[in-house]
């Protein structure tokens, strides 16, 4: 997994290792808004202007195995947006890629509040340029429900069925042999949101529906094999989570 704050992202335009911390004197953190949707909508379109470094958030409330779509439309080409999986402070899983049209649209992998940080990119923030932009964003989809406590009890305190360590390798962390994990069971068929989670909280969700993973908060390529009752899961290379069955389906 790789983590770099969204201006840094604009710049260079290739994802690195980490971002660079913000000094104290720094630009403030994004002002945050909520998305609503009208009455029997599924889209909501919002207007604003940006000037500098004042990102915005924009806060959607959305669910596992639903579809996320976002387009942005700037007087500014420098105006861009990346979206970021719930509880992510700069880690983005979708970057644009800052040519055509700015649009988005993907599978959700989890429960929760997906931030659309709009922004400019540093040369244009630098000169405190600005834009006027219109945002359209839309949820659309059934979403796919946690199992109840009566079908399938949690770990006491948490949102998860169940919990484990399993054997994982992450990047530039050649010590890790096992990570943290949790599940949120969506059924007994093997459809769930596997959570990994590391010192600092969850650092990677997979959605499986049937025992396949179809979506996960990051833009990198996701491959699975089987070996057995395992499934294991690489995010490129330098990233694997080795997942039984019996973890994704439960009793």
């Amino acid at each position: 997994m790789k983590a770099m704050t969204t201006r840094a992202l604009a710049a260079v335009a290739i994802l690195a290792l980490a971002g660079p911390l913000v000094a104290a004197d720094g630009p403030p953190p994004p002002r945050q808004e909520r998305v609503t949707f009208a009455k029997g909508a599924s889209s909501a379109t919002v207007k604003g202007t940006l000037k500098g470094g004042a990102d915005v958030d924009y806060l959607v409330r959305a669910a596992a195995g639903q579809t996320l779509q976002v387009k942005l439309q700037g007087t500014n080409s420098q105006n861009d947006f990346n979206v970021l999986p719930p509880g992510s402070a700069n880690v983005a899983m979708y970057v644009s890629s800052m040519t055509g049209e700015r649009s988005w649209s993907g599978m959700l992998p989890a429960d929760g509040d997906y931030a659309i940080r709009v922004y400019l990119m540093r040369p244009a923030a630098r000169r405190n340029e600005a834009s006027k932009y219109t945002l359209t964003v839309g949820v659309t989809g059934n979403p796919l429900a946690p199992l109840s406590a009566a079908r399938d009890a949690k770990v006491a305190g948490t949102a998860y069925h169940a919990t484990a360590k399993l054997p994982c390798t992450l990047p530039y962390q050649p010590d890790v042999k096992s990570c943290d994990a949790g599940v949120v069971r969506r059924g007994h068929d093997g459809t769930a949101t596997f959570e990994a989670i590391g010192a600092m909280g969850v650092q990677r969700r997979i959605l499986f529906v049937r025992g396949k993973p179809v979506a996960a908060d990051t833009m990198d390529p996701v491959t699975a094999t089987r070996q057995g009752d395992v499934t294991i899961v690489k995010v490129r290379d330098a990233e694997r989570y080795d997942i039984p069955d019996a973890f994704l389906n439960g009793g």
